[in-house]
């Protein structure tokens, strides 16, 4: 009997496996079929990332380029697009195929709890990122240019001549540090779900939080002002978010306790 016990406790693992086998096989085809098309608009795609920067170069007039070192940079800089544009754009196929993983375990009312969290974490992390380019990328890219100077007597000038490969990279460290960031509003909720936190203590540890998002901010983002308070204060605000939407959990919570006591 016990070895039948475990065989039967096999077939269900055994068919997880599969499951999930085939599901990341799904997302890493449709990761493979984005990358190729993205590789083919690399150039365009990186134009865009370039904009912020190219518009204010144009205000200051003359001829201004970006350059690369290395006879492979240029190459490596549009597959590091390719993949970054790749995972942007599956990322909901991705979690969809999660999602299919994982819902068949769920409850119905599991299902309705944790479907919104996976609609919400694509859509916050945009916000992230369409806030650092079109807001923080402007205001950082000319206080960066301000160092420049046009020389005179005896002095040469020192002029931006951004390379390609670590101009990319600092931006999409940019992007993600934002994106990231903007996800503490779930990441909040599903902790407060499972009651690893609670609201009252969210607003107990606030200046903490305040700290934390002023350090974070210093790590995740250039050694400038604008930069680092683009990233805190909207952290801070968001914060101040998930402790509302923690708080509706619990609420959500208790009164589930209360239909389940009234049955």
């Amino acid at each position: 009997m016990a070895d039948e016990d475990v065989e039967q406790a096999k077939m269900p693992l055994m068919e997880h496996l599969i499951e999930l086998r085939q599901r990341l096989m799904y997302s890493l085809v449709a990761f493979l079929v984005l990358f190729f098309i993205c590789y083919y608009f690399a150039p365009q795609i990186y134009g865009f990332l370039m904009q912020p920067l190219a518009d204010i170069l144009a205000e200051t007039g003359g001829g201004r380029r970006m350059i690369y070192t290395a006879l492979h940079e240029a190459f490596f800089t549009y597959i590091k697009v390719a993949m970054f544009a790749a995972l942007f754009i599956g990322f909901p196929v991705i979690a969809g195929q999660f999602w299919m993983f994982v819902a068949p375990g769920l409850y119905r009312h599991e299902k309705r709890a944790f479907l919104p969290f996976l609609i919400a974490t694509p859509i916050l992390f945009f916000l992230g990122g369409a806030m650092v380019y079109y807001f923080i990328f402007p205001v950082a890219w000319k206080f960066f240019l301000s160092f420049e100077s046009v020389g005179g007597s005896g002095t040469l000038p020192i002029q931006l001549e951004a390379k390609v490969d670590q101009y990319l990279s600092l931006v999409m460290r940019l992007i993600f540090a934002f994106g990231l960031c903007f996800e503490l509003p779930v990441i909040c909720t599903l902790l407060g779900r499972v009651g690893m936190i609670s609201s009252r203590g969210m607003k107990e540890k606030r200046r903490y939080a305040i700290v934390l998002a002023f350090v974070a901010a210093a790590v995740l983002t250039p050694p400038d002002v604008i930069s680092q308070i683009g990233l805190a204060v909207p952290t801070i605000l968001l914060y101040e978010i998930s402790i509302i939407a923690v708080r509706m959990v619990e609420k959500s919570r208790e009164d589930e306790g209360a239909e389940i006591e009234e049955t």
